[in-house]
């Protein structure tokens, strides 16, 4: 009762905070919170308490390739964004995810550095063959059921990724933590309501946040066995912090990327 209890508490506050933030500072801002492990890391943490240290690094090694999936569907949804509406974007996005997902598979059992280091690099030539994006800091007005429904939906991802982590096996539970559920919202929001440079926006935002991320799930799947859940956990944070406080201040001046849109 008490872990179900942390997943019907903790997971609607972490994400309807990341969605106020967004709202108040803009769509690349916003891609940049939702980067941050607020379903991905809530599912290790619930799979480490229910399931044991064990399979919470296998979790947290199968998020780190997810988290290569990310990156392909921020490049996707960026290069498609100006040249079609949001529904091709979002399908574009999601082959790439799914491509990426199963590519990184062979990979996703063996040395957590050597899977770290893979993705790592993918995502710094994701980032750098983006599109440019003349967004601007302010967000657009939303609806008043959007951020309880993100609140709703984020929850029962999480319920049914952590009930369902005996079927899919360590990996694939990490994996699917990863989906881009988050930055997809706001994407299609951006882009519907402001236009298709804001939704490249929050693909770019994702990317740089993915940083800070990465590592947080390296740290937990190299310590949690030998150190214990807290421990791992605070470690993940602390260099979770450290990382995005340089996103941050990369994100908030202009990137040349080496490949511009048309």
């Amino acid at each position: 009762m008490l872990l179900l209890f942390i997943k019907l508490t903790l997971t609607p506050i972490l994400i309807g905070s990341a969605s106020l933030a967004a709202r108040r500072w803009g769509p690349s801002i916003g891609g940049w919170i939702v980067a941050l492990p607020l379903t991905s890391g809530p599912v290790a943490l619930y799979i480490a308490i229910d399931r044991g240290t064990a399979f919470a690094a296998g979790t947290a090694e199968g998020s780190i390739g997810g988290l290569l999936g990310d990156a392909t569907f921020a490049l996707a949804y960026g290069w498609l964004a100006r040249r079609s509406g949001w529904p091709a974007a979002v399908a574009l996005g999601f082959g790439a995810f799914a491509a990426a997902a199963l590519a990184i598979q062979p990979l996703v059992s063996g040395p957590p550095i050597v899977l770290f280091a893979v993705v790592a690099v993918a995502m710094v030539i994701c980032l750098r063959l983006a599109p440019a994006a003349a967004e601007t800091k302010t967000a657009g007005l939303m609806p008043a059921w959007d951020i309880p429904a993100r609140m709703l939906v984020g929850t029962a991802i999480v319920l049914a990724i952590t009930e369902a982590a005996t079927v899919l096996g360590p990996q694939l539970t990490g994996i699917l933590a990863a989906f881009p559920v988050y930055v997809t919202v706001l994407a299609v929001f951006a882009h519907r309501l402001e236009g298709p440079e804001q939704a490249m926006g929050v693909a770019r935002g994702l990317q740089l946040g993915l940083f800070g991320t990465i590592c947080f799930f390296l740290v937990i799947t190299s310590t949690i066995e030998h150190l214990g859940i807290v421990v791992a956990f605070a470690a993940g944070i602390v260099a979770t912090i450290a990382v995005q406080l340089v996103s941050l201040r990369i994100i908030r001046r202009p990137i040349e990327p080496s490949v511009s849109a048309p």
